[in-house]
């Protein structure tokens, strides 16, 4: 997860692009922070995606072969 700080670093940077504008640095700052953003998103997501088990009404277990075989590969289930 990304700190407090950065988040927040984020939502200043958004505030001023809004308001005056960002400079070169700050819209590279800004740029950098997104990705490092987003990259600790999905990789959170995966991971709980890849930690789901989806039984149907009678009790079978019918996850999707994609994520079974992320299962198996981090021998999870």
């Amino acid at each position: 997860m990304l700190s407090k700080e950065k988040l927040s670093r984020i939502s200043e940077l958004s505030r001023k692009a809004k308001s005056e504008g960002l400079t070169q640095e700050e819209a590279k700052e800004q740029s950098k922070l997104r990705k490092e953003y987003l990259e600790t998103f999905r990789s959170s997501m995966r991971n709980t995606i890849e930690n789901v088990k989806i039984i149907d009404p009678n009790g079978e277990d019918v996850t999707p072969d994609k994520i079974r075989q992320a299962q198996v590969k981090k021998k999870l289930h």
